[in-house]
């Protein structure tokens, strides 16, 4: 085989990629569905037709039409309406098909409205140049892939993820790669959407381990998503079905979406707490292709088979602060105390039996005081911050693993806790600091504004432990501490000097232990927050 052109024989055709970094093979842009466009529009995947001769893998698919958020709309290219976005990319050290490396899937974030495979950060030869075959992908977000469109099947996001997967189980031992030993790894959406592959019968036996890094709380009951399209739909003059929303062409959707999320709060009387998160779309538990809420699906052992870490970053919030201006400022006091009636559980307290008010999110006095009470040195930026981080990741993450335990299923449970030196570490150990340091990819572009022109030595050592253990995880020798359990509560911190130590956010995991994670509801007249 040519090594600067390696080719590879998969179900659909033959594949020509080209040499990577660290030694190994890549191979992109390969479709593994049609098109969903024309009458496939809104629709479920279908798999990818085949090609004669050989196709040349050498360039990224075409990313889906992204959110004006972070300026990703600028970086779609013109043809992103051509709907050819559901393609994935391949990094292999050995694409022989009696290899039988581990094999690890990568499901990006981004909000559930942002995202593309072809990002520098997620350039996957380092990770697979550790003895692993690495999978990124494309699947359809914002309105395309989220919305609760009448006529069209839910989670159609999720639905290219399994479609994904499928393509993996068939074609994945051509590029060196074993089918029985796959390993999904997801980051905030990404993360999100692999809690809800692991409630979902569809993709039950399409991989065996699963990492959640940053799993984001919110999920959407039907009623409540339903609503929402609603007025993404009378944005734009039209009624939330499948027969007008396909008058408009892709590239369009997402500003309609984006105006929605930039005044979410004035819909709080029917959204909730969701209104005050400006996450306008989520996986949706419609009772057929998300059936339960991950955390419900996992304690009644919906994922008991399947080997799970779970695990988040210290300051998830902070990086939020950041974009939106008020990190390092100063807070007002009704500003922190709006965060923490809305986001905070509604009652429960340390060393209490908990019991906030359940799915429907957290709000009230209750949950104000307890955090107030619980946290007596912090400031009022400090609780602003705590409370927004443990709503929207800390304990959805360690939830999740808990869930997992209480179903009969393996969990191992970590936190990122070294702080990026960029911005003069204000930034800490934020949200998304974990993207660049599995990857290895730490220098330029978005990793230069955590880690500086240069990234430290530290860096590049903490990159080294967490790829030695997601890819020694996917090998089947285990993440490289201790599981966790209900009675010691062992956790990896991933530090310079990383250790295991009982999970460190316990006055925030007591605060929050009678706490359920659900569906959020659409609320009626006389409910509120």
């Amino acid at each position: 085989m040519d090594v600067d052109r390696p080719e590879v024989r998969t179900q659909a055709g033959v594949l020509r990629g080209e040499a990577g970094r660290a030694g190994t093979a890549v191979f992109r842009g390969i479709p593994f569905a049609e098109p969903p466009v024309g009458a496939l529009r809104f629709g479920a995947p279908r798999p990818a037709p085949g090609w004669d001769g050989v196709r040349e893998a050498t360039s990224f698919g075409t990313p889906p039409p992204q959110s004006a958020a972070f300026g990703m709309d600028a970086l779609a290219p013109p043809d992103a309406d051509d709907g050819d976005w559901l393609t994935l990319n391949v990094w292999t050290p050995d694409p022989a098909p009696g290899a039988g490396l581990p094999v690890v899937v990568w499901l990006l974030g981004g909000a559930y409205v942002i995202g593309m495979s072809g990002l520098p950060e997620y350039d996957g030869g380092r990770l697979a140049g550790e003895g692993v075959v690495l999978v990124t992908l494309n699947y359809r977000l914002g309105i395309e892939g989220f919305a609760h469109i009448e006529g069209a099947p839910a989670n159609r996001g999720l639905l290219d993820q399994v479609a994904a997967l499928e393509w993996v189980r068939d074609n994945v031992r051509a590029f060196g790669g074993d089918p029985d030993r796959v390993t999904v790894v997801g980051e905030s959406a990404g993360a999100g959407s692999l809690a809800a592959l692991l409630a979902m019968s569809r993709a039950a036996g399409l991989f065996r381990r699963a990492v959640t890094q940053s799993v984001p709380g919110p999920f959407l009951s039907a009623p409540l998503a339903a609503d929402i399209a609603g007025e993404f739909a009378a944005e734009l003059g039209l009624r939330p079905t499948v027969d007008d929303l396909a008058t408009v062409v892709p590239g369009l959707l997402p500003a309609a979406a984006d105006a929605v999320g930039a005044r979410m709060e004035r819909y709080a009387h029917r959204w909730g707490v969701l209104a005050y998160s400006a996450i306008p779309l989520a996986p949706v538990v419609d009772g057929d292709v998300l059936p339960r809420a991950p955390w419900e699906a996992l304690a009644a052992g919906a994922a008991r088979d399947i080997e799970l870490v779970s695990g988040h970053t210290r300051d998830e919030y902070r990086l939020f602060m950041a974009l939106d201006g008020t990190l390092g400022e100063e807070l007002t006091e009704d500003r922190v105390t709006a965060a923490l009636r809305t986001f905070s559980p509604r009652t429960g307290g340390v060393g209490g039996a908990g019991g906030s008010r359940g799915a429907d999110g957290a709000g009230g006095s209750g949950g104000e005081e307890a955090y107030r009470k619980a946290f007596p040195g912090l400031g009022a930026a400090g609780l602003y911050e705590l409370v927004r981080s443990d709503w929207l990741f800390r304990m959805p993450s360690l939830h999740l693993a808990e869930a997992q335990i209480a179903g009969g299923g393996p969990a191992h449970v970590y936190e990122l806790v070294w702080e990026a030196p960029g911005m003069g570490g204000l930034r800490g150990a934020c949200h998304g600091l974990d993207v660049p340091l599995v990857f290895g990819n730490l220098r330029g572009g978005l990793p230069a504004l955590l880690f500086g022109e240069e990234p430290p030595a530290a860096a590049e050592e903490l990159s080294a432990l967490f790829r030695a253990a997601w890819t020694g995880f996917a090998a089947g020798e285990g993440p490289g501490w201790p599981a966790y359990d209900l009675d010691r509560r062992p956790a990896r911190l991933f530090d310079v000097r990383p250790t295991v130590t009982a999970y460190p956010e316990e006055v925030s995991r007591q605060l929050w232990q009678g706490h359920v994670f659900g569906a959020l509801p659409l609320l009626g007249p006389g409910e509120a927050l």
